[in-house]
């Protein structure tokens, strides 16, 4: 599985497990629910900005948004 799909599907479990909708992510990041959606379905992947952004909003340590289960 390519990096932007495993990263995506990442950032989307870890915001489902806070219980998080994409649009209120997009709200705390400052991007469009589409811009979510498309990093999760690994269409794009998120600026470094962004990606700081996704961090904060999840509260969660950098690592973790790159800890993929094995496939």
């Amino acid at each position: 599985m390519q990096l932007k799909k495993q990263f995506g599907k990442r950032v989307q479990q870890l915001r489902l497990a806070k219980k998080m909708t994409q649009e209120e992510l997009a709200e705390h990041v400052g991007v469009s629910i589409e811009s979510i959606s498309n990093i999760e379905r690994g269409i794009h992947g998120p600026s470094f900005d962004n990606l700081e952004k996704i961090i904060l909003a999840l509260n969660i340590p950098a690592k973790m948004l790159f800890e993929f289960d094995e496939e």
